[in-house]
């Protein structure tokens, strides 16, 4: 096989990439020259916890938006990789909620055991990808040696993920709040906000999460500000959900309900952006975050030039199984093994999913859609075969405990997918377990 393949970052969807075709490579298969860019110094993407904001030591814009004390907010029995369980990894079973050292851990034990580091180009950041004649044209930039150049390749795999480019509205009086205001994406330690009153924008899964975290290290109190509709789980007594924030006044936050709030910090949980700066109009994907991307055949080949394929682009209850599913079946697309049907046919493929995801009535459906999805790759290719229902109803019992209490669904443990053993529970309740380290974690 003389085709060359370039995939775009190292974080779980990339190393999902690399291992499909490491995969095909064990089983005698010819593959492509693979080549990765990886921005960062090492792998890992979101889980590669770095302290720093804003811009690296390159100038590059920070890509991770990991904090410190993260938690999985969702269990582990649902991103469980079917060709390497947690048991291999850790030589037994452990707690279904692992902290973010412990899951960086198993995410690295799976592409080291499939020795495909020497695959990836560390500390390159892409500035531009181009199409003609059949051929892409990347152009890199090795920042160590601040040195750019280009390379041509048959196919291109962006997997650089789109929890890193935060979605940042104002509102007035932001410019004389004399506290901190702050996104997400910049949040690293719930330390910083201890005795604060604190005021959350958004209802997303990192508002309940990096609220969650303030109230576990000693925020003062907790104020979520909702545009729509409030989350509605049980919280503590010192938080409380409020209409959307309408203007600062100092420190004075004024809410559309016409309630007003003393705030010290405000944190802008208001999402990402689907963000890819390297690519032209002609090769870049714009959509909402959806479980149906838009322009995506299969959620992976660009229906404008399928071979341009975009990884873990959905909005995501399926993580790192769905990153394989999807890395698998462009791999086979690639080596020849899938054919994409002509463009009308794809569209029609985007128009069906779209219909489909809309149809849902609420998360339980949303959680089966995607749940099909993965089916529905996974049997076109030969990724190992797994209990998608099972990882379906973990989601399911999930949202059961969070709704008796959001403050201890993380207590809870479940059956393993792959393996069929019961996880079992975190030695301390997840509000008093303040060390989040491997070592601590692995004492069960």
């Amino acid at each position: 096989m003389t085709k060359k393949v370039a995939i775009i970052g190292a974080g779980p969807s990339g190393l999902a990439q690399l291992r499909a075709f490491q995969s095909a490579r064990e089983n005698g298969e010819e593959i492509p020259e693979i080549v990765c860019f990886e921005k960062q110094s090492n792998w890992g993407g979101l889980w590669n916890y770095s302290w720093r904001t804003g811009l690296d030591e390159y100038g590059e814009p920070v890509h991770g938006s990991m904090y410190r004390y993260l938690w999985s907010n969702g269990p582990k029995e649902g991103l469980e990789f079917a060709d390497y369980s947690f048991e291999e990894h850790f030589g037994k079973q452990i707690a279904s909620y692992p902290p973010r050292a412990v899951l960086f851990d198993y995410i690295q034990g799976r592409v080291n055991k499939a020795g495909v580091r020497d695959w990836i180009r560390f500390n390159t950041a892409v500035r531009d990808v181009t199409f003609d004649n059949g051929k892409f044209t990347v152009k890199v930039h090795d920042l160590p040696n601040d040195k750019i150049y280009t390379e041509e390749f048959d196919n291109v795999i962006v997997a650089s993920g789109h929890f890193s480019t935060p979605n940042v509205p104002h509102f007035d009086g932001f410019e004389s709040f004399p506290g901190r205001v702050l996104h997400a994406h910049d949040f690293r330690d719930a330390l910083e906000f201890e005795n604060k009153n604190i005021l959350i924008v958004g209802t997303s899964y990192s508002a309940e999460d990096i609220g969650s975290q303030c109230w576990k290290y000693g925020a003062k109190t907790i104020t979520v500000s909702h545009r729509t509709a409030p989350m509605g789980h049980k919280w503590p007594e010192n938080w409380e959900e409020v209409p959307l924030l309408t203007r600062m006044e100092g420190k004075t936050a004024h809410f559309k309900d016409g309630t007003s709030k003393e705030i010290d910090a405000v944190i802008l949980c208001t999402g990402y952006q689907h963000h890819f700066p390297y690519l032209n109009d002609e090769l870049r994907l714009k959509t909402a975050n959806r479980l149906a991307t838009a322009d995506l055949y299969k959620g992976v080949a660009y229906v404008h030039n399928p071979a341009l394929m975009y990884i873990g682009m959905q909005d995501q209850w399926f993580t790192f199984n769905m990153f394989d599913a999807q890395a698998w079946w462009a791999r086979d697309v690639i080596m020849g093994k899938i054919s994409c049907p002509d463009k009308s046919d794809m569209e029609a493929d985007v128009i069906a999913r779209v219909k489909a995801e809309d149809s849902g009535k609420d998360d339980y459906d949303a959680i089966w859609y995607q749940g099909d999805y993965i089916k529905e790759l996974v049997a076109e290719t030969d990724y190992p075969t797994f209990d998608v229902e099972g990882a379906c109803n973990a989601f399911k019992e999930w949202k059961g405990h969070k709704k008796i209490n959001i403050m201890t669904f993380r207590d809870n443990a479940y059956k393993s997918v792959i393996t069929g053993t019961m996880a079992p529970k975190h030695h301390t309740p997840w509000k008093d377990a303040m060390d989040d380290s491997l070592e601590v974690y692995l004492q069960n």
